[in-house]
């Protein structure tokens, strides 16, 4: 018997499709790929694909009946587990569709709504392009001398310029004619590499464009930067599409794995963002797409892979190989990216298995290798990228910190999106807390703040706020050294159930239920998280033979909003003089737009990966020991001699002593972006 097909409408997208009936609401919206979130693969755990059922008269779908499928297990457990689910919502990835349907996504379902964080950098960039352009005034055709049109033009080229030897693109040779007479024998001609012809245009023609792409596995930037001057005249951020086929990287090297045609899928998602993207940004500068000649890109390994159309299962598995750790060097056409049919796309070179191009743009950026001080670069993410040293030496690693930096895994935890918690402030006394959320300037305690907020809501806690809440709990005693939460009756904000506990950071007063905890559960992912990127951090530190770092830079859209002094409180990278811990800003995409810019900086990238060492932290021995030791809050054994001098860990006890007289009896002490005030209330 025929499996019957219902018919699905969602909004505000307007994507619609027919499906078996059966199917479930994410499967449905990945399959139009409308933008749905879903961290835990469609496994009833995450609850961020929450919808409603909506009507619409003009498809003449109501929504009375039993058009999806009662709540089920998956969602009774949702419940039990984790913050009820809003009043008529339904998870996506358990509600089957069983009659024609129309499907509202809320805001804070949608993947796309999040902040994108990466900005382009202010850099001293030499322009030296791949790609110029020159205008050539050239012999005009006659009866005297049977010469080509393409030989006049080559001829003009050396003679006026001094380029020679270059090979001509067909679609020049099929414009060529046509350009010259329009322009009465003069044109401008674009050479790649000082190797090829690639566009040409009747008369004079100025301002080249290229693009530097910073594609994550998160987010995509682009910067659209003139060619000519190196002047950014415009920048996009997106959402990775790929997100709703997996939060993190081997999520999605699992969906390639477990769905026929999933590669196919996810490198189909991401070039058709990159495409829309070039579409916006030319559009932001009233230019067209058939005048961007270069794009450039960095990203790391799966996501590279994944551009360039390359299964990346491998590096799902033992040994990690890499297809290629090469820089590649294509035609933009051959990806199916629209742009000047003679436009080329340059890949920076990957470094090793998990250090991608990404972290080839970020040293390429912040330059480790140029100075004698000792740089550690960190790129904070699901699979963090650690480079350690300087001109004498220089090692990379990556360390499987997993999602939790990003609110994954975490009870209350989202992406950074208005109305998620940022910034935790908890007064050493009280125990009250008090916080900003994204989209407003205004701290929770503060006169306007709910009104501020009115439209967004606090809906949750980002990956900066939760690491200043667990550090925050962990100053006031709350938190012990091993990261357990006690507070002998100190506060009615801590609750314990049987051998769990929690700390209520917000509850929502219009309705109580909806509360957003701090739970033994989440402290424990951050540990796992901050303790996997340390460890990292130490091994290189233990293979360069050195004891302490003269500099850190934090890397990428969520390393540069992480308050360097909460960091090293919690224990995420060794201590430090905390004026010398800096965000490096969006490292890899301005590296990207160096690249993009300068034929010197490809030369000097593509022979420095050469000479990095690669550390594989998967079988390092002392890998394991350096994480258990770094499980501890700021860390098991280690000392922090600089960041005592500016914040008072006294707080910070062992299990036992939770909550003592010791704890109550200190000055209370406010951290804030490196600065600490003794003695007055808790504040930013």
């Amino acid at each position: 018997m025929t499996t019957p097909s219902v018919k699905v409408v969602f909004t505000p997208s307007g994507r619609r499709g027919q499906f078996k009936s059966g199917t479930t609401v994410l499967e449905a919206a990945r399959g139009l790929g409308v933008d749905l979130d879903s961290v835990c693969g469609g496994r009833g755990i995450c609850g961020r694909c929450q919808i409603t059922l909506g009507s619409s008269a003009t498809e003449g779908i109501g929504s009375e009946g039993e058009r999806l499928s009662p709540p089920g297990e998956t969602e009774t457990g949702y419940r039990s587990r984790r913050r009820p689910l809003r009043d008529g919502h339904r998870l996506g990835c358990a509600a089957r569709l069983q009659d024609n349907a129309v499907i509202n996504v809320p805001p804070y379902s949608q993947v796309r709504r999040q902040v994108v964080r990466k900005r382009a950098e202010v850099v001293d960039i030499a322009v030296d392009p791949v790609v110029r352009l020159y205008y050539l005034e050239v012999e005009p055709a006659d009866m005297d001398r049977q010469a080509s049109d393409l030989v006049r033009v080559l001829e003009a080229l050396q003679e006026q310029w001094g380029v020679s030897g270059v090979s001509v693109d067909h679609q020049v040779l099929v414009g060529l004619q046509s350009a010259l007479r329009e322009g009465k024998w003069a044109v401008t001609v674009a050479v790649h590499d000082q190797a090829a012809i690639t566009g040409v245009w009747p008369g004079f023609h100025d301002g080249p464009l290229g693009i530097a792409f910073d594609v994550g596995s998160t987010t995509v930037a682009g910067h659209l930067c003139d060619l000519s001057n190196g002047k950014v005249l415009a920048s996009s951020g997106r959402m990775n599409p790929q997100i709703r086929f997996g939060e993190d990287l081997m999520s999605r090297v699992s969906y390639v794995m477990m769905n026929e045609g999933g590669q196919a899928e996810l490198t189909k998602a991401i070039r058709s963002t990159i495409d829309e993207m070039i579409g916006d940004l030319v559009e932001q500068v009233g230019r067209t797409r058939e005048e961007v000649l270069e794009l450039a890109l960095v990203g790391n390994p799966i996501m590279h892979h994944l551009v360039l159309g390359i299964d990346p299962t491998n590096l799902g598995v033992a040994p990690f190989a890499l297809a290629t750790d090469e820089s590649v060097r294509l035609p933009v056409s051959r990806i199916g990216i629209e742009a000047h049919p003679g436009a080329r796309l340059y890949v920076l070179p990957c470094v090793a298995g998990h250090v991608g191009a990404d972290a080839a743009g970020a040293i390429l950026s912040e330059g480790p290798h140029r100075g004698r001080a000792i740089q550690l670069l960190i790129d904070v993410g699901t699979n963090a990228e650690i480079v350690l040293g300087s001109n004498g030496r220089l090692l990379a690693a990556s360390s499987p910190t997993g999602p939790a930096f990003e609110g994954a895994e975490i009870s209350s935890g989202q992406r950074a999106a208005p109305g998620a918690i940022e910034r935790v402030r908890i007064d050493r006394k009280t125990l009250e807390p008090r916080f900003k959320v994204i989209g407003s300037d205004l701290w929770s305690d503060q006169e306007g703040f709910d009104a501020a907020v009115e439209e967004t809501g606090v809906i949750g806690i980002c990956g900066s706020g939760i690491i200043e809440a667990v550090a925050e709990l962990a100053l006031t005693g709350v938190v012990s050294k091993e990261g357990r939460i006690s507070d002998n009756g100190r506060s009615r904000r801590v609750t314990t159930s049987g051998r769990s506990a929690a700390y209520l950071l917000y509850q929502d007063p219009t309705n109580p239920q909806n509360r957003i905890n701090v739970t033994q559960n989440d402290i424990r992912a951050i540990q796992l998280a901050k303790a996997a990127l340390y460890a990292g951090v130490r091994l290189l530190m233990d293979c360069l033979e050195v004891e302490e770092v003269d500099e850190i830079r934090l890397a990428g859209a969520f390393g540069s909003h992480i308050d360097p002094t909460y960091a090293m409180v919690l224990g995420m990278i060794p201590d430090c003089a905390i004026d010398r811990v800096s965000a490096a800003g969006n490292a890899a995409g301005t590296g990207a737009m160096m690249a993009l810019l300068s034929g010197a900086a490809r030369t000097e990238i593509e022979a420095l990966v050469n000479d990095i060492e690669k550390i594989e932290t998967a079988v390092a021995p002392a890998f394991q020991q350096h994480f258990v030791e770094a499980m501890g809050i700021p860390h098991g054994r280690a000392d922090h001699p600089n960041l005592a001098r500016e914040v008072d860990l006294s707080g910070i006890v062992s299990a036992g002593t939770v909550g003592g007289e010791r704890r109550r009896s200190r000055r209370r002490t406010v951290v804030s972006s490196g600065r600490v005030d003794q003695g007055k209330e808790s504040g930013p």
